[in-house]
């Protein structure tokens, strides 16, 4: 064999590799959400932040298809099920503890990255907070440890109030989890606390009407997609009974809402797609740690509390995060 047809065998056969590698199809990630695309910009924002992070950017060396359930969780199985069908890479399971049950029912070997606001071992998702196992991890923002922080913000807010309410979703298994932890709150500071459920607009409806009759001095909303959903017609009948109203975080406020308090959803996020990221680099999702919420933020409407005749006390105040005018 001539010297320069060697060279060019033994370089034809080095640039293979390479060549088979271009040609690899471009990962797939399928992201999940019981929630609507519009509620949930900011925090699909996020997510693509942290897979750039990670070395990931949608339409160039990865691709994102979404599916979302608008509220309705009875979709989700069903949307779960196309993900497997079409053998994405990884699917990230977020916006409610049903879309995360929904993904870990529809397949045991694709990798799974989920949200939950519950305890991760409680509500069946995991086995171990440090090394989960299986194919699933979960960014966690425990929010029933948040709940007490919000009744003793309304306290605050409204002094004189001897009952307040908290607005659940009876259909949530988070929102169930979370009333034994309110409950207990309410009896710390020496509050009445009455609790109130609507899982359908009509059933929302019902529940203010029936907050005015008791005349409760404030009220909690948990944390819940289905709320989110709807939290314009929430902020329009709270501010239509003039009931002094804490929401799960700040969209609520930055849509008129009073106060809010809760995990920074977009930081959440962002770690959801490192999260993913890293199992698209060869991590397994069962050997990476639940990871939980790190960073809070407590929101305030000024123009909401002036048209409510209250004025946030000093203990508030010195911890807000963001001020919405």
């Amino acid at each position: 064999m001539r010297r320069r047809d060697f060279i060019v065998a033994v370089g034809g056969a080095a640039a293979m590799p390479l060549a088979a590698r271009a040609q690899q199809p471009t990962p797939v990630i399928g992201f999940l959400s019981g929630q609507s695309p519009d509620a949930f910009a900011r925090y699909a924002d996020g997510f693509r932040q942290g897979l750039k992070a990670a070395g990931y950017i949608d339409g160039q060396n990865v691709s994102i298809e979404y599916h979302w359930a608008r509220g309705q969780n009875d979709q989700l199985p069903a949307l779960a099920a196309n993900f497997v069908r079409r053998q994405v890479a990884v699917i990230a399971a977020t916006g409610g503890i049903a879309s995360a049950l929904a993904a870990k029912a529809a397949t045991t070997t694709i990798p799974i990255v989920v949200t939950s606001g519950d305890d991760p071992i409680k509500s069946g998702l995991v086995s171990n907070l440090n090394r989960p196992g299986g194919n699933i991890t979960v960014i966690s923002f425990f929010n029933t440890e948040t709940v007490g922080k919000r009744l003793a913000l309304l306290r605050d807010l409204v002094p004189t109030a001897t009952s307040l309410a908290v607005l659940l979703n009876p259909n949530s298994p988070e929102n169930r989890a979370q009333l034994p932890d309110v409950q207990a709150a309410a009896r710390a500071i020496g509050r009445q606390l009455i609790s109130f459920h609507a899982s359908t607009p009509d059933e929302i409806d019902a529940a203010f009407a029936a907050l005015a009759k008791q005349k409760v001095g404030g009220l909690i909303v948990a944390a819940d997609p289905f709320f989110n959903n709807r939290r314009a017609q929430i902020i329009a009948l709270a501010a239509r009974q003039a009931i002094p109203t804490i929401y799960g975080g700040r969209d609520f406020v930055a849509d008129g809402g009073l106060i809010g308090y809760g995990n920074n959803l977009a930081d959440a996020y962002r770690r959801v797609g490192i999260y993913t990221g890293r199992i698209l680099k060869g991590d397994k999702a069962g050997d990476l740690p639940v990871d939980r919420a790190t960073k809070f933020e407590l929101a305030i409407n000024l123009n909401t509390a002036k048209a409510l005749g209250l004025e946030f006390p000093l203990s508030v105040l010195i911890s807000v995060d963001e001020v919405i005018e």
